[in-house]
C-alpha cells in the first residue's frame, strides 16, 4: 500500500484536481469534478485545484489522489497537461507509485489519442486508475455533467479516511 505522502493534519486526505480549463465547456466539466469531490457524502478530504501550468511536484507529493482534466487539442492531451507531466514525473516516479487516479477529457469530434497519450504516462508512473476516463464529445449533456460528478466523488471516496 502507497504510504501517506502529504502533509495535511490530523485525519484529511488531499484531492488534488490538475486542470486544463481553456473553454466554458471545459469549466463545467470541473465545477461537476469539484462538485462531485466536495459533496457531503464524502468527508476528510480537502480538494485543491491547480492549473496544469501551474501544479508541481510538491502538489502531488501532497496528493493522496488526483483528478487530471484536459482538453483534445489536435489528437492529443493539450500542450499544459503535457507540461505538468514533463515537470513531475522523474521527481514523482519512485515516490507517488499506486497513487489513485480519474481523468476527463473534452474533445469536438474524437478523444482517444488523449486518453491513450495520459493512460500511457499514468502508467509509467504507476498511479492507479480508479475510474474509467470521462470523454464527453462536443456540448456537455446531462449525462457528461453527472458522469463528471461521479467521477471526482469516486476519487475522493476512495482516499477518504472515513
Amino acid at each position: 500500500m502507497r504510504e501517506r505522502i502529504g502533509v495535511v493534519s490530523g485525519n484529511v486526505r488531499r484531492l488534488l484536481i490538475v486542470h486544463h480549463t481553456a473553454s466554458p465547456t471545459l469549466q463545467e466539466l470541473f465545477e461537476a469534478v469539484r462538485r462531485g469531490a466536495t459533496t457531503d457524502e464524502i468527508e476528510g478530504v480537502e480538494v485543491v485545484a491547480r492549473a496544469a501550468l501551474r501544479a508541481t511536484a510538491v502538489d502531488v507529493f501532497e496528493a493522496d489522489g488526483v483528478v487530471l482534466g484536459t482538453p483534445v487539442n489536435i489528437g492529443y492531451m493539450s500542450g499544459a497537461l503535457k507540461h505538468f507531466f514533463d515537470t513531475i514525473y522523474y521527481p514523482c516516479l519512485e515516490e507517488t507509485r499506486r497513487l489513485p487516479y480519474g481523468l476527463y477529457v473534452h474533445g469536438n469530434n474524437d478523444a482517444t489519442g488523449a486518453v491513450r497519450a495520459v493512460e500511457s504516462i499514468t502508467t509509467g508512473l504507476g498511479w492507479e486508475r480508479v475510474h474509467e476516463p470521462v470523454t464527453v464529445i462536443g456540448a456537455p449533456g446531462k449525462d457528461d455533467l453527472e458522469a463528471c460528478w461521479e467521477l471526482g466523488a469516486t476519487v475522493a471516496a476512495t482516499i477518504s479516511p472515513v
